[in-house]
């Protein structure tokens, strides 16, 4: 079954009360979680207390390791992100180019970078994750069932990976269309 991690300041904004809501659901649907991060005292303890229920289902570290975030995106199989608004994101982008397919809210930076492994996007061969809406917690548990399907089924879930890594996340094409805006700008001064 799928390891997915948790990486994430534990807040209402980035939606950590919607995953301590749906945790025991999640443990049931065959799911694991790896859990780091901290931040609101009543959600490290809610999440604390679902890991006490589930031994070996769930495991939670509070506070911060820049490194330990980085092995377990680099070890698990999915990383969750059900944030509530996410302007940018760097959460996902680190879990596309490790392999570690992204749960994503569809909001802001989430939905703009991560594909919807749905049945179109994953026949095209272009699906990078999985995408959830409304923001709740009956919605992120649906995802996290489509997740473990898709984690059943090895063509699929290689899929999900090569083009999550293939995925260009870099400053490339976003530096090259502001030397044009700014070119732009600067004949049209001289003329």
């Amino acid at each position: 079954s799928p390891i997915a991690c948790v990486v994430s300041r534990l807040t209402w904004q980035k939606g950590m009360d919607i995953l301590a809501l749906v945790v025991d659901g999640i443990v049931a649907t065959g799911a694991r979680l790896a859990i780091l991060g901290s931040g609101d005292a009543g959600l490290e303890g809610a999440l604390l207390a679902a890991a006490a229920r589930h031994r070996g289902r769930i495991g939670v570290v509070v506070g911060y390791d820049e490194g330990l975030s980085h092995i377990m995106q680099g070890g698990c199989d999915a990383i969750v992100i059900p944030s509530r608004f996410e302007p940018c994101g760097l959460t996902q982008l680190y879990g596309l180019r490790y392999g570690c397919v992204p749960v994503v809210a569809r909001t802001g930076g989430l939905a703009d970078t991560v594909i919807d492994a749905n049945e179109a996007a994953v026949s095209a061969g272009v699906a990078t994750g999985f995408q959830f809406a409304p923001n709740n917690g009956g919605a992120l548990l649906h995802a996290i069932r489509r997740l473990v399907d898709a984690h059943a089924s090895p063509t699929v879930w290689e899929s999900l990976q090569r083009q999550g890594m293939k995925a260009d996340v870099s400053w490339d094409k976003s530096a090259e269309k502001y030397v044009e805006l700014y070119r732009s700008l600067l004949s049209k001064r001289v003329a």
